[in-house]
């Protein structure tokens, strides 16, 4: 985000007015409400916090008080003063190794500038998606979120998972087994029964090629740890899901982002990075791909496959919408039959997210060295949740919740379009799926400041392009954006940036 953008974003980051109490003193209240905010990374690395004569104005206290508070957050080293510039949050990440161009570098640079950003360190990616995500787990509110990535809990409540549980545990081979580890590759039941929903889709995959993980971004991990090392060029589709940038620059690795449209990734910009960067992986979400609900058309699949094999590159096929998809929705895997992909998929957005069961489908060539880096990061996982998984499966529960799901997030999507639409956002993609990518006409990175001192949690465009660009475009989840009240303080708020 670049320092214009920041002054503006920070220029509303405090929430409420100040008010005098007889425990804590004005200036002691404002740099609390302020390390609130950073502790929990709602207020980035880098954002610029409102100048002192702003502050003042806003809060209705002297600059004395503003100043007395700045100085609080600077002893506690959460923030750092720049000469002439003003106040900013400290960036509290260790330094990375800043990633070298290689030779080919100025030929993708020509050929795709107007579409993509040049590939290099995400200096802050980590913290700026987590802020969403610590979002989701601490609200600003106790509203439905329109920037949240799962359904609402009332959504997701199935009686069956309680039962399933209690089976488990009352039989007595559970007694014997709670004892030990449980399978390495995980439960023997569970993988068994995936294999058939798999086969439902056309993915041939048997129990020998399915291993459990602590949800799906678990899953994704074990193969990008295996498949590649710090320093690596991967690909992933731009606008895509920010927790994946953030999560492979951690690792070290170097992300070029892929233009994704209505039909599929630019394979023009895929085959330039083939030719100059020779990446090891491409990471893509094929059926309501977030945030844009787009899906894989077969003749872009088809190509796809061509492009890894001619090139030497596998897919990561990440499924995480499967159980709302149609199951007729073009997987690249089913098309490839598990030779250049591994398919991953989880149950987090339909049916229990603290359950954190996922799993990951894969070439035989492949599984025992994503079996070994399973061992190494979790040795097991918990067989107890997937032995109940497995119940919910064979027996239908999560078939039949899964379409009652489908049912109201159809009404869901009807209702929060027309909200949207009268609101006087415009739709980018074809609502469909679980979220929305809307333009609202004004920055949303300010936006979702302004928004959240409301007790809204937004989901910025910025946060789904790996070099973060500013963008008037955002995520809203369908299932959480149906309440005329979040529109009309979004439209008041919208309107008065404009003014």
């Amino acid at each position: 985000m670049n320092e214009s953008v920041l002054s503006e974003v920070s220029a509303q980051a405090i929430p409420g007015m100040l008010t005098r109490t007889p425990t804590q003193t004005l200036t002691e209240q404002l740099a609390g409400r302020l390390a609130e905010r950073v502790r929990a990374g709602l207020l980035v690395p880098g954002a610029r916090l409102p100048s002192v004569r702003e502050c003042a104005r806003q809060q209705g206290v002297s600059p004395h008080t503003v100043v007395a508070a700045y100085d609080l957050l600077l002893a506690q080293g959460l923030v750092e003063a720049r000469r002439q510039r003003g106040f900013f949050v400290r960036d509290s990440l260790p330094n990375r190794p800043q990633a070298q161009d290689s030779p080919g570098h100025d030929a993708i640079k020509k050929g795709v500038r107007a579409r993509l950003a040049p590939p290099g360190p995400l200096q802050n990616a980590p913290l700026q998606a987590t802020a969403l995500i610590r979002g989701m787990f601490h609200s600003p509110s106790g509203r439905a979120q329109p920037g949240s990535g799962v359904m609402p809990p009332d959504w997701l409540e199935l009686p069956a998972l309680q039962a399933a549980v209690r089976k488990v545990t009352a039989s007595a081979s559970w007694a014997r087994s709670a004892l030990q580890y449980g399978e390495p590759q995980g439960d023997g039941g569970l993988r068994a029964v995936l294999s058939q929903r798999l086969a439902q889709i056309g993915i041939e995959a048997g129990p020998a090629q399915i291993m459990t993980s602590v949800g799906a971004t678990h899953a994704l991990d074990i193969v990008s740890r295996t498949l590649l090392k710090p320093g690596d060029p991967v690909m992933v589709e731009e606008p895509g899901w920010s927790v994946e940038f953030a999560r492979l620059a951690a690792l070290g690795m170097r992300v070029l982002p892929v233009p994704r449209s209505a039909a599929g990734p630019d394979l023009e910009v895929m085959a330039r990075y083939c030719s100059t960067q020779a990446p090891r992986l491409f990471i893509s979400v094929s059926v309501f791909h977030n945030p844009t609900s787009y899906c894989l058309t077969p003749g872009s699949a088809h190509r796809l496959l061509e492009l890894a094999q001619k090139h030497d590159f596998h897919i990561v096929e990440d499924d995480t919408y499967c159980h709302i998809a149609p199951e007729h929705a073009t997987r690249v895997t089913a098309l490839d039959g598990l030779r250049r992909t591994v398919y991953v998929g989880g149950f987090a957005k339909i049916l229990a997210p603290n359950w954190r069961v996922g799993f990951l489908a894969a070439p035989p060539d492949l599984f025992e060295r994503l079996l070994d880096t399973k061992l190494l990061s979790t040795l097991t996982t918990p067989s107890l949740l997937e032995k109940a998984m497995a119940i919910c499966i064979e027996q239908g529960q999560l078939r039949r919740h899964a379409e009652r799901v489908r049912a109201r997030l159809e009404q869901a999507r009807s209702r929060s379009v027309k909200l949207a639409l009268a609101a006087g956002c415009r739709f980018v993609a074809e609502p469909m799926g679980v979220f929305g990518w809307v333009d609202t006409g004004v920055d949303t990175d300010l936006l979702a400041q302004r928004m959240l001192d409301d007790g809204w949690l937004l989901a910025p465009g910025a946060l789904f392009n790996a070099t973060r660009q500013p963008s008037t475009l955002m995520r809203i989840n369908f299932a959480n954006t149906q309440d005329t009240i979040f529109w009309q303080a979004f439209e008041r708020m919208r309107d008065s940036m404009r003014g």
